[in-house]
């Protein structure tokens, strides 16, 4: 099976000229502290449709002879390649079909149609929704648009490395968020044409991937199940194509905890000011659960930001979870008025915010005249926690248990 050449990523660079938006390049200095090194994040968050997938959809209907067109284009998405799909048909006057999982987010769901996209619900899982999807394409006569595993996905894909080399031109690793592979195949051409010597690193979630069972066996390996927040680069098995790419050109493959995407996350929208679906946070994943692992300059893609906002809300408790955020404190106190007002009134001097009070005077521990008042506390981190506990016994408060989560 041959590569895509560089030669096909720069035609799609010149032919999404005023269509895609050359996406910024942050400078990540929180992150350089583990890594002793330049750290730049490319917002592919920022793109049209909120991910580098409108690169690709772009690139291959574009392609299309006028029979092709006049039939029509099918997709099966449960958001992001979706609204690729749908934004780039709608630019080219071609009528898209796409198919999403019976429970897709409603914003992702609005979304694809507002961008002009037929949309059906169908299947209570993605390989339902895919099959119907085939099956229409099959019926109608309707292109199949695949969202990884075609040449012209790829080249289009591809731009995104080239922007970066001429955004950090410099960069020794450069990571890619990684499901079925089509950006991080795009990007390996591109970077490994013009800059051989950087470390192409792709990163999958733990619970979803399938790239370093298929590298061990030497051929595209289905997984039997995935189980991750990262929905976006929760794919199955990788593409023929992209699995080609990804053994020829890319350096390593890293996976990275349900812990590490949500803290990531939470980082990126404290810190950074961005937005970042968990998919799309990948790369900084990595740069947080491997640290000094990359030589530097380094660049993280920020693949995408389509997050549904009640996601969003579960992923932010999880990840102030996973960073030691909260801390759960029973304390015993004399019972007298004016006691819980003033332990309350130091806890806020100590910078931390009472999430719930519990108090109570039925125990067969306590002394007379003593009540348990029991303590949810949102905090800064760990240090923050210790911080408030070893304060609270210098006030003079007896401490029963504590806990951070």
């Amino acid at each position: 099976m041959r590569l895509v050449a560089l030669e096909r990523i720069n035609e799609a660079r010149r032919l999404l000229e005023g269509i895609i938006r050359v996406t910024p390049m942050e400078h990540a200095r929180d992150l350089e502290r583990v890594h002793h090194s330049p750290v730049y994040l490319k917002c592919e968050n920022l793109q049209r449709t909120g991910s580098f997938k409108i690169r690709g959809a772009y690139t291959r209907i574009h392609g299309l002879g006028q029979d092709d067109r006049g039939r029509g284009v099918v997709a099966a998405s449960a958001g992001n390649h979706a609204q690729g799909v749908a934004l780039a048909a709608s630019l080219l006057g071609i009528k898209s079909t796409v198919f999403m999982p019976m429970r897709a987010p409603l914003p992702k769901l609005a979304a694809t149609r507002g961008y002009g996209a037929d949309v059906h619900l169908h299947g209570a899982v993605f390989d339902e929704t895919l099959a119907e999807a085939i099956a229409f394409a099959e019926h109608t006569g309707a292109v199949f648009i695949h969202p990884f595993d075609h040449e012209d996905v790829i080249a289009g894909q591809g731009t995104v490395g080239l922007e970066v080399l001429e955004q950090v031109p410099e960069a020794s690793t450069i990571l890619v968020p990684a499901g079925g592979g089509g950006l991080v195949s795009g990007v390996a051409i591109a970077v490994k044409a013009l800059r051989p010597d950087t470390r192409i690193v792709a990163v999958q979630a733990e619970g979803a991937a399938a790239f370093p069972p298929s590298l061990a066996a030497g051929k595209p390996v289905r997984l039997p199940g995935s189980s991750t927040m990262a929905d976006g680069i929760a794919v199955g098995e990788p593409g023929a194509l992209t699995f080609e790419h990804v053994t020829a050109l890319v350096d390593d493959v890293l996976t990275v905890t349900e812990e590490s995407l949500s803290g990531a996350v939470l980082l990126c929208l404290e810190r950074r000011k961005l937005v970042v679906e968990p998919a799309g946070v990948a790369a900084v994943a990595a740069l947080m659960q491997y640290p000094g692992e990359f030589a530097g300059p380094i660049v993280g893609i920020l693949s995408g930001g389509n997050v549904d906002p009640l996601l969003l809300l579960q992923i932010i408790q999880h990840g102030m979870t996973a960073g030691g955020r909260y801390l759960a404190l029973r304390l015993r106190v004399p019972d007298r008025p004016g006691v819980l007002a003033s332990v309350l009134s130091r806890i806020s001097e100590l910078g931390a915010n009472v999430l719930d009070v519990e108090h109570s005077r039925i125990s067969g521990a306590l002394a007379l005249g003593e009540v348990e008042v029991a303590l949810n506390l949102e905090t800064r981190g760990p240090e923050h926690c210790a911080d408030v506990t070893t304060e609270l016994r210098r006030a003079g408060y007896t401490l029963v248990r504590e806990q951070t989560y």
